[in-house]
């Protein structure tokens, strides 16, 4: 089919298929994917009735240096996983590992007990077992799938999964690449929990001096730090794109004219990217997996587990670089678009690293224009940090230098428009540090690090389904969730409460129109994914709210999004940084059909 590279040789083809889990449109890309039988079907690509998938110990080069993984079959990311909407997806997985084992399908809608959460929906994969799962495929678009057991995502155990759908594309594209971000540390990813247990800024290698003492006095009080950007960072983190190191240089290749597909998938355990490719405009035409309409972007932010598939269309003969900068600015992933292999294009210089502003805490720009009633808004305290709370910054502002005050990096004048909120104690639990002063929508907010750079940002409020949404119910009821924390202590929860604290399961009731809102009352971005259902952001789009499986909540937001609850059964709910799920920040959702279990 046109999809293929004409220049692909045999050799680059071995190259690719075994080491980068890479998806070039070809009809068969995966080692070791045994089938017992295979049918055609559109177009002339082959779908496996049986696909094989075996985790293992391995030992990889990256960055030159050999090291130990969890793989699936003996890559990092694992082969790609093709399917075909409609048909029903058979996957064997064996494990040969000495630990028990799982795979979850993430953003895939299947039976609960096929969606690989040990412990919510089956009894994981023991050592030396194989598991068969089986599930009828009812979507198409841009996914992956990853290990729900321990820290194995941590170690490799990952790879991208693409659903061909029945109906043609309603973009066209003639070469189509997975490009899979993702972190990887040498260290035991046990160490790295322990070591942020012991000091929640072990990795942070930014942090301010005795220098800057009276000007951070407030984020002191409140137990917090305007460096606290990523948890973990290039201190310890190599940051790959489709497995290879920055100096290994992935590379895509392509004819000018023609238009190229990037599958972006963020497989991290812990790192947001910014993604820009310098010489080109990129096109986004999916967000997790759903079609929604094209935005002309010049970069957009990637929470780990969302996906964007992208649209760019080179003219020139010449390399680009794909630049995948940390949010941080600790490191980068980077690969090249070239018409031949070999060529390179410069590397962009990393931007300045970026602080937390008072925004993060809740405070905003221009306190002149407020009024009394405004300022007593801000009067609420902050119980559970030991501080005495956020009142312990309400002393005389008029006394704070220009420079303090430029900290503060949002205007006041949206108060009164119904975009923030004023946020009192209520509704947190004792396990955080405290809440923000005030609450606001960021859906317009390109996000730390990205309000100033002259370049067009992918927002949250540019996604537009590309079809009217199905159901058009108004929510019969909210829950609200606040996403919670000690930074500190590195604590991580909702509404408070550790998964081991949290003793009912969240009550969804089955064939309800329900509203989530999410408020975030930590310093920290926490990208929020829900099992077996979709989230419908709501952005102001109408009838075309955008479906996501992943959302990223950032400092201070409250957001809120619409689920159609259809999926009966058990399911989990988290904070996708695996070292925040680890600690706690997770719940697990049960769907019912029983009313009275059900809290409205």
């Amino acid at each position: 089919m046109g999809y293929i590279a004409k220049t692909l040789t045999r050799r680059n083809f071995i190259r690719f298929s075994a080491g980068m889990g890479l998806a070039l449109g070809l009809d068969t890309l995966v080692p070791k994917m045994r089938a017992a039988t295979a049918r055609e079907v559109g177009e002339g690509r082959t779908y496996p009735d049986i696909i094989n998938l075996q985790v293992q110990k391995t030992r990889l080069a990256i960055a030159e240096k050999e090291t130990p993984a969890i793989t699936s079959n003996g890559s990092i990311p694992g082969p790609l996983v093709r399917l075909r909407e409609g048909q029903t997806a058979t996957i064997q997985v064996t494990n040969r590992l000495k630990e028990d084992t799982s795979i979850h399908w993430h953003g895939i809608l299947l039976p609960p007990e096929m969606d690989g959460v040990p412990g919510v929906s089956f009894a994981g994969i023991k050592p030396g077992e194989t598991f068969t799962y089986r599930f009828p495929v009812q979507q198409s678009g841009t996914y992956w799938y990853h290990s729900h057991s321990g820290v194995q995502e941590q170690m490799g155990h990952f790879g991208p999964l693409i659903v061909d759908p029945l109906e043609p594309e309603p973009f066209d594209y003639q070469r189509d690449y997975v490009v899979m971000l993702s972190d990887w540390t040498f260290e035991n990813p046990h160490s790295v929990l322990a070591n942020l247990k012991k000091m929640s800024a072990y990795y942070n290698y930014n942090r301010r001096t005795v220098a800057t003492l009276f000007k951070d006095l407030p984020w002191k009080r409140m137990r917090m730090d305007p460096t606290d950007i990523a948890d973990v960072t290039g201190a310890t983190y190599t940051y790959l794109m489709n497995g290879m190191a920055p100096g290994s240089n992935w590379t895509g290749l392509f004819q000018p004219g023609e238009k190229v597909r990037l599958r972006f998938i963020n497989a991290s355990a812990m790192t947001f990217f910014d993604v820009r490719i310098p010489g080109l405009k990129m096109t986004v035409v999916q967000a997790d997996g759903q079609n929604i309409q094209p935005v002309p972007v010049d970069e957009f932010r990637i929470a780990v587990a969302e996906t964007y598939d992208v649209i760019v269309e080179p003219q020139d003969e010449q390399a680009y670089t794909i630049f995948a900068e940390t949010m941080d600015r600790s490191g980068y992933a980077r690969g090249t678009l070239a018409p031949r292999q070999g060529m390179t294009a410069p590397i962009p210089e990393q931007r300045p690293r970026v602080l937390r502003s008072m925004a993060d805490m809740g405070m905003v720009h221009d306190m002149s224009g407020m009024d009394s009633r405004e300022t007593g808004n801000m009067q609420h305290d902050m119980p559970g940090n030991g501080s005495g709370g956020m009142n312990h910054m309400q002393h005389d502002m008029s006394g704070m230098k220009s420079g303090d005050m430029g900290n503060m990096q949002h205007d006041m004048s949206g108060m009164n428009s119904g975009n923030m909120t004023p946020h009192g104690p209520d509704g947190h639990g004792p396990g955080n540090a405290g809440v923000p002063m005030m609450l606001q929508s960021r859906l317009d907010d390109p996000g730390i690090g990205l309000e100033n750079t002259g370049t067009r940002v992918l927002l949250y409020s540019d996604l537009r389904s590309l079809a009217p949404r199905e159901d058009q119910r108004q929510p019969e009821r909210e829950i609200e969730l606040h996403l919670t924390g000690n930074m500190e202590r590195y604590m991580w929860s909702f509404d408070g409460k550790k998964y081991s604290q949290a003793k009912e399961p969240i009550p969804f009731r089955n064939g309800e129109r329900l509203r989530l809102t999410f408020i975030n009352d930590t310093m920290m971005e926490h990208p929020i994914h829900l099992h077996g259902m979709w989230m419908e952001l709501v952005n102001g789009a109408g009838t075309h709210q955008p479906r996501k499986h992943t959302l990223n909540v950032k400092p201070a937001e409250k957001v809120s999004v619409d689920v159609t609850v259809d999926a009966p059964g058990s399911w989990a709910f988290h904070c996708h940084l695996l070292y925040h799920m680890e600690v706690g920040m997770f719940r697990v959702v049960s769907v019912t059909n029983q009313i009275a279990e059900v809290n409205s």
